[in-house]
């Protein structure tokens, strides 16, 4: 159990930080406001599946935790989320 506890990072939410999310399917641009003005991108997987991918600044956990939330009640499968840097 020790040795699994170390394999992970403390998370740490003290201030903003850019995110990058990847769900399954195709999302719209105009829901960018309503999703924390993430920048939404549609891409195609190498199987002609679309997914949307959203990168932009999340203030604290509330805000990840709302725009997941969201993401979720749209029936959109989350493929992963990773913060990508913090902002200075």
């Amino acid at each position: 159990m020790v040795e699994e506890k170390n394999r992970f990072k403390d998370i740490e939410f003290g201030g903003a930080s850019t995110y990058r999310i990847v769900v399954q399917g195709a999302l719209k641009e105009n829901w960018s406001d309503r999703l924390a003005g993430m920048v939404i991108t549609i891409s195609k997987t190498a199987s002609g599946s679309e997914r949307s991918t959203l990168v932009g600044s999340i203030r604290d956990q509330a805000e990840l935790s709302g725009v997941l939330e969201t993401l979720y009640a749209l029936h959109l499968s989350i493929v992963k989320v990773e913060r990508v840097r913090d902002k200075t």
